[in-house]
Formats: structure tokens, C-alpha cells, sequence
């Protein structure tokens, strides 16, 4: 593969709902283009782009592939996403390198959840946008159904380049909009010159006239010439519509059908032709300049420039080793070259450098400004770090991942598999650093944190086949606390003779709430007369220190205590330190029966963002979870809700959100407190408790 230049490469990520076609269409593009002899299927898991295991059994793409292309002087590097909403960190990183957003769109299903959440996120960084209408062999495919609701949602930005059509025997055909040049299929599939059926020609004119509206609103002498009536030529229409792609304004349409091969050539010619190459759409970009104290610097996207990479995948395999793969944003990387790793403080050697296609590496000796490689077998580099000259270090600006909505507990099935697993898990947050892990201290538990169910049914396939760990699932348990809610006092007594030296402690406390959950107890002395000796004070404060980690009601840790020690006695002989230690502690287990025990749940705050037609429901939800709502606040086209629920009814709520929003609601939440549970709660935990001994 020949090296190009930044104007010479288009970065296209391939954006859609699960079973649009992504990966099917993304082979396609692969077999056209010459790139590939055989054309992949992925019912038979033999595609380029799902070569995981895990895509393979599940027939879903579960992370993103680099699929270079060659096609008319120009290589675009096609990124093939996944569409389930588990997976959303491989969508964002994949976008974070890329020019242009191919929004994939199936004509049987029409506009679904998964195209909306492709233009949001478009829309979000800011990059043009296709769309190109798949499966249109489909005879349940409504091409007409589809423009509508793409229209509808947003506007005259929607401009479709083509109209298909069926002849009496059914067979496909287009007709070109601008050109007003119509094809069909033959026998042998190829296109062939037609005229423009009847039934089709206001319709084509209609689309044409609307289409080099748009492309004229793009620039004022077109803008100009068209309110004069002037006809625009085809120049200055390809003119318009290119601005008019630069600048969001136009979002250009194509069908056709990956599958059958249909309209896959048009879609590449097109891409080289209207979207704009990569040194046009991210002509220049900000980092921190490291050699000024991190300042704010702006870098060139051109091959002129210094070295700055972003890496935006990590492969990580038992068996074949680490691959990073990354984006040159400036400059050129080639195997002469040490790398400057500035997140680790660490020089990379680049002995081997690639160009992946799927799994397949491909040794290249040099990448521009605007291509995409990868390196083997790096030592300290991992995604979202910064790979840059040594000579003018640069730190390039992390993308913001989506925080993980669900928890579970992570445990080996078979006894010797603990040091085994940390290593393994540890690989597989390299590969999806949206995923997160984290040993609690108080449960002791290894909890797992990612964006749904689906995501952790991966995690423990990837243990079992990658691995060879046998893992299970359970819910984490929930942190409760314990408190008391009135005074009291009482004496503690420790007696014990046993020949020789006996063991002797007496101490009266009092207890009571303080005002400070956040520590288990503050302890005071009001001792008079010496009746308790102020060598045994640090015995009785070590007893409570001892006692307050497991409470009375249901064990678990007591927060919120004031413990006073207001009077006692002692044996000249027989008193110790850890007489008064175990006087303390039978103080303790009498007294706080005595004192009105209770039992906290921590609180979450909770915030939901939703469109506003789920209010009634989602805050209907909220509060079956017993939760509390504070406000609701617009954000753009959407609403959210603000709120505060116990932590254990949020389990599995990323879930139940999905479900009940078709997958367009997300929501943050973190602990915001400690709060007494209600009567029923409180004998539900104490039972559950009880039941786990």
C-alpha cells in the first residue's frame, strides 16, 4: 500500500443501528474496491471486520475495525462501529479520528434509534455527515418511507442524489437526480442506460430542484444566481454541494444494497468526490505544548508539521501481544523514529509499523498527516495516550467516555483462578477503557463496572475462551450503614479470675447521635476522681474502634456514634488494657440495643436525560424505586430529570432505562449520602443478613 498525503485520505467511521448492514456494507466497500477477493458474510463469521471470536458467536460487532480501501487515487479508511448501545466508547473513539460520519440507514426499518444516536454524536464533534440506505433488495424496503422520516427529523439538510425505482418485473434501477441519467440492472447485474420511468419524472424534478436549492444556499453568488432564476451548471451545483457538506448544511443520500453490490462504487466515488479529505476537515487542532509549562498550542494537519498521534484502539491478545492503533494528526511517523509517550514519561521504538485491515497487518514504512496505523508490541502505551516527538512534546486532549451505569460482582468459579483473573481483567480494560474495575474494601468483592449487560456478557466469555477462567455475575452488596437515634448509658463490666492475675475493666458510656456521619464515632473522656486511670483511655477508645465495624441490628458498620466514657472503676492488680477493651465492647453490645438502632442506605444522585416524551413514564419509574425528584431541566431537545434514589433500587436501572426509552435515555449518577431506610426496608436487610450466615 502506497503512502498518502493528508488530501489524499478520507477517515470515514460507518455509523448505524444494530442489523442496519454496517458490517456487510463495510465488506462490500472491501470486495469493490479490490481490497479483498472474497466477499465475507456474517451469518458464516467470516467477515474482515468481525474476526473476534465473541462477534463471530454472536453475529454483532462488538468493537471497531480499521478497513483501509484504495479506490480513484485516494484511500479511505473505512472505521466499522458497533451499533449496540453497550459498546458506545468504541463509537466515540472511532469518531475522535475521523472526518466523516456514514449514517447507515436500513430501508425496511426506516429511521431507528441507532441513526438518531449516529447524528447526535455527529452533530456533537462537529463533522459531516452521509447517509447511505441500505438493503434496498429488500422487497419490504421503502426508500420513499425512509426519505420521509429522515426529512421530517431533519429538514431540507437530508438531500438525497438518487431516486430508485422497480420496472414491471421488479427489477432495481436509479436514476441519478442532478444528471437526470437513469440505469438499471441487467441480466448479469450490471447497469445499463434506461429512460426515466413516467411515474418518476416530477418526482426527480422535484428532488432536483430542491437539491441545488440547498446546494446554492451554500454560497452567495450561487445564492444569487439562483434567485435570479439563472440555471446553476453542474459545476457550481458539485460546488454548492461540496461547501454545503463542509459546513453541515448538507447531508448528502445514496441507497442501495451492500449485500447484491448495489450503489457500493457510487458510494465510493462519492466520498472521494464531495467529502472533504481529512487536511479540510481538521486543517489544524490545540494540544498542550509540554515545553511550555502546557500551554495551548495549535498544530498543522500536514506531514510539514511535528509528530503528534492519537492513539484510539488497543488490541490485546494472550497470544499475538498488544496493538495500538492510532491517527497521525501531524506530521510523519515512520521506523526511523523514538516516540515520546508523555501520559507515561516513556520513549516507544517504532521498529514495525503497520496499516490494519480487520485482523490483518499490513508493514508499511511510513504514514502522513491524516492516515491511520498501528504499532506492535509497545511497552507503556494505551488508549487515548499521545505519541509525539521527542524533541517538541505534545499532550493531545482525552476524549470523554460515557460513565458506566452498571455494577456487578466478578468472582472466579474455580478455587486458584484470583491472581489469574486481575491479570486478565486487565487486559480487557485495555481493549475498552470504558469498563472499569474496582475492589471494595468494606465487601471485599471485585466489582465490574460497564454500560450494560451485554458488555459484561462479553467480559466473561472473553475470560472463558480467551483466558480459560471460569467467571460469575452477582449483584454487589449493597453498603449499608448503621446509626442509633437517642441517648443512653450504660456499664460495661469485664470480670474474669482464673488463678493467679485475674482480668478486670468497668466503664459507663454514654452514647449518642452526632452530627458527623462521614466517620464511625467520635470519642470524649469526662472522667472525675481517677476512677478510670488515663493509661486505659487509648483501651477503651482501640474496644469501640473494634465494635463500631459491626453494628447490632444487621452488622453492618456503625457511622454517626458519640461515645463518652463518664465513669468507671479499676484493679490496682487485675485491670489491663484489654480488660477495659472488653468492658467497652459489652458496654457496647448492651447499650446500643437500648438506643434505638437503625439502619441507613446510601443515596444516589441520580441525573436522567431523556426526550420529553418519556417524562410521564420514566418519573413514574422513579418513583416506584421509592426515589425523590428534585428538578427537570431542559438540555437542547431533551429533559432532564434530577434526582436522588437508594442505591440498591439503581441496580440494573441502565437496563430498564434502555428499555423503557428504546435506548435513547442515558443517565450519571454518584453517592450522595447516607439516609435511614423505611420499617419494611430495615426488616427486609436485616433478614437477608441473617439468611447469609
Amino acid at each position: 500500500m502506497k503512502n498518502y498525503a493528508a488530501n489524499e485520505v478520507r477517515d470515514i467511521v460507518i455509523l448505524g443501528h444494530s442489523g442496519c448492514g454496517k458490517t456487510t456494507l463495510s465488506e462490500a466497500l472491501l470486495y469493490y474496491s479490490g481490497a479483498t477477493k472474497r466477499f465475507g458474510k456474517v451469518s458464516e463469521g467470516n467477515t474482515v471486520s468481525d474476526y473476534d471470536p465473541e462477534e463471530i458467536r454472536r453475529n454483532v460487532s462488538i468493537s471497531t475495525s480499521v478497513l483501509p480501501v484504495e479506490w480513484k487515487d485516494t484511500k479511505i479508511n473505512f472505521l466499522d462501529t458497533p451499533g449496540y448501545f453497550d459498546f458506545v466508547g468504541e463509537v466515540k473513539l472511532a469518531m475522535s479520528v475521523s472526518d466523516t460520519a456514514l449514517i447507515v440507514v436500513s430501508a425496511k426499518s426506516g429511521l431507528e434509534v441507532g441513526t438518531e444516536k449516529a447524528w447526535e454524536y455527529a452533530e456533537e464533534i462537529g463533522i459531516p455527515k452521509m447517509i447511505f440506505i441500505n438493503q434496498m433488495d429488500d422487497e419490504s424496503a421503502d426508500f420513499q418511507n425512509t426519505i420521509n422520516q429522515l426529512r421530517e427529523k431533519y429538514g431540507k439538510i437530508v438531500a438525497p442524489l438518487q431516486v430508485p425505482f422497480r420496472d414491471a418485473n421488479g427489477v432495481l434501477g436509479f436514476i441519478n437526480v442532478l444528471k437526470r441519467d437513469a440505469r438499471m440492472l441487467d441480466n448479469n447485474g450490471k447497469l445499463v442506460k434506461c429512460d426515466i420511468p413516467e411515474d418518476k419524472v416530477e418526482e426527480v424534478e422535484t428532488l432536483r430542484a430542491w437539491v441545488v436549492e440547498v446546494a446554492a444556499e451554500s454560497d452567495d453568488d450561487l445564492l444569487e444566481k439562483f434567485f435570479n432564476d439563472e440555471e446553476l451548471t453542474m459545476e457550481e451545483i458539485y460546488l454548492g454541494l461540496k461547501k454545503g457538506i463542509r459546513n453541515h448544511s448538507i447531508a448528502p443520500v445514496i441507497f442501495g444494497s451492500a449485500m447484491m453490490g448495489y450503489g457500493i462504487r457510487l458510494l465510493m466515488s462519492t466520498i472521494v468526490k464531495f467529502m472533504p479529505p481529512s487536511i479540510e476537515c481538521r486543517p489544524s487542532f490545540i494540544c498542550k505544548d509540554l515545553k511550555n509549562e502546557g500551554e495551548g498550542m495549535k498544530r498543522y494537519n500536514s506531514e510539514k508539521d511535528h509528530l503528534a498521534c492519537f492513539v484510539f484502539k488497543t488490541i490485546s491478545d494472550p497470544y499475538v501481544g498488544r496493538l495500538n492503533i492510532f491517527r497521525v494528526l501531524s506530521g510523519v511517523i515512520n521506523t526511523t523514529k523514538t516516540v515520546y509517550n508523555p501520559e507515561k514519561d516513556t520513549y516507544e521504538k517504532v521498529a514495525h509499523l503497520y496499516v490494519v485491515r480487520g485482523k490483518e497487518q499490513i508493514e508499511v514504512d511510513e504514514l502522513q498527516a491524516g492516515d491511520i496505523g498501528a504499532l506492535a508490541k509497545l511497552s507503556n502505551t494505551s488508549t487515548q495516550d499521545t505519541l509525539c516527538s521527542k524533541y517538541f512534546p505534545v499532550e493531545l486532549e482525552k476524549i470523554d467516555l460515557p460513565k458506566p451505569g452498571l455494577s456487578m460482582c466478578i468472582a472466579p468459579k474455580g478455587k486458584g483462578d484470583e491472581d489469574k483473573i486481575s491479570a486478565a481483567l486487565s487486559k480487557i480494560l485495555e481493549e475498552d477503557p470504558t469498563l472499569s474495575l474496582e475492589i471494595n474494601k468494606e465487601t471485599k468483592q471485585t466489582i465490574i463496572y460497564g454500560q450494560g449487560e451485554q458488555q459484561l456478557e462479553v467480559v466473561v466469555n472473553k475470560l472463558k475462551t480467551k483466558y480459560k477462567i471460569d467467571v460469575e455475575l452477582t449483584d454487589p452488596i449493597i453498603p449499608y450503614r448503621e446509626t442509633i437515634k437517642s441517648k443512653v448509658k450504660v456499664q460495661g463490666k469485664y470480670k474474669k479470675q482464673s488463678g493467679g492475675h485475674g482480668q478486670y475493666g468497668d466503664v459507663w458510656m454514654e452514647f449518642e447521635p452526632s452530627d458527623d456521619q462521614s466517620q464511625p464515632y467520635i470519642f470524649e473522656e469526662k472522667i472525675f476522681g481517677g476512677s478510670v486511670p488515663k493509661q486505659y483511655f487509648p483501651a477503651v477508645e482501640k474496644g469501640l474502634q473494634e465494635c463500631v465495624n459491626n453494628g447490632v441490628l444487621a452488622g453492618y458498620p456503625v457511622v454517626g456514634l458519640k461515645a463518652t466514657l463518664v465513669d468507671g472503676s479499676y484493679h490496682p492488680v487485675d485491670s489491663s488494657e484489654m480488660a477495659f477493651k472488653m468492658a467497652t465492647s459489652v458496654a457496647f453490645k448492651d447499650g446500643l440495643p437500648q438506643a434505638k438502632p437503625t439502619i441507613l442506605e446510601p443515596i444516589a444522585h441520580v441525573e436522567v436525560t431523556i426526550p420529553e416524551r418519556y417524562m410521564g413514564d420514566i418519573m413514574g419509574d422513579i418513583n416506584k424505586r421509592r426515589g425523590r425528584i428534585l428538578s427537570m431541566n431542559p438540555e437542547h431537545e431533551k429533559k432532564v430529570i434530577i434526582a436522588e434514589v437508594p442505591l440498591a433500587e439503581m441496580h440494573k436501572y441502565a437496563t430498564d432505562l434502555r428499555s423503557m426509552t428504546q435506548g435513547r435515555g442515558y443517565y450519571e449518577y454518584y453517592f450522595e449520602r447516607y439516609e435511614e431506610a423505611p420499617m419494611e426496608m430495615q426488616k427486609k436487610i436485616i433478614e437477608q443478613k441473617a439468611n447469609q450466615k
